[in-house]
């Protein structure tokens, strides 16, 4: 299948070849819902920690005899009645990451890529640099392609285009090895250079 390829100019840009088993692919919600919750679970840092009374440093002598002295019964001063002492539902560290096997990863991307293609949401242009690390510029840029929300994937790190569009919250910048589902289906549209599309058709090939 062919795709358009955009230009900084009102000019047509020519079309570009692409495989068919990337972005010709069924839509599978069910994978992508999965290929979704698995990277998110994976994200969380799961390392919260709180100490139990069993983990609190301190005697554990009783602090005063049961009965006579006027004051509550205390067994501990580890208790998590008193200050210092320990949590009483103590939170421990927690692996919440979901196992998603590369082949139904790799089925997902496609899928959801394939989508984009479906709905116009996908646009390709031969390069995709700054000069200088300007927003300025990279917003007259996204003004001639008429793009506002949109999700930028390179080939490799572009130190200019990152800086540019640090300061704007509806613009990313992704190099393709670090490219994720959650990103693609976060932005109205999704503006690949050709060094980029080539080396996702090499990686899933």
């Amino acid at each position: 299948m062919e795709l358009s390829l955009q230009t900084m100019s009102t000019e047509p840009g020519g079309v570009i070849s692409v495989s068919e088993k990337i972005f010709a692919v069924p839509y599978n919600e069910s994978l992508i819902h999965q290929a979704v919750t698995a990277y998110l679970a994976g994200s969380h840092a799961g390392t919260r920690a709180q100490k139990s009374r069993a983990q609190v440093k301190g005697s554990g002598r009783k602090p005063w005899r049961q009965k006579g002295t006027g004051r509550a019964r205390a067994g501990s001063v580890k208790s998590p009645l008193w200050r210092g002492g320990g949590i009483t539902f103590a939170a421990k560290p927690s692996m919440t990451g979901q196992k998603l096997n590369k082949k139904m990863y790799r089925g997902a991307l496609c899928s959801i890529l394939s989508e984009l293609v479906r709905q116009a949401r996908l646009l390709v242009i031969e390069q995709m640099s700054l000069e200088q690390p300007k927003t300025q510029n990279l917003v007259a840029q996204l003004k001639t392609l008429q793009l506002k929300n949109v999700l930028i994937v390179t080939e490799t790190r572009e130190a200019n285009l990152n800086l540019a569009a640090r300061n704007l919250h509806q613009v990313e910048v992704k190099e393709i090895k670090t490219l994720n589902p959650v990103n693609l289906i976060g932005y109205e549209k999704v503006l690949m250079t050709v060094g980029a599309l080539k080396r996702l058709e090499e990686k899933f090939a």
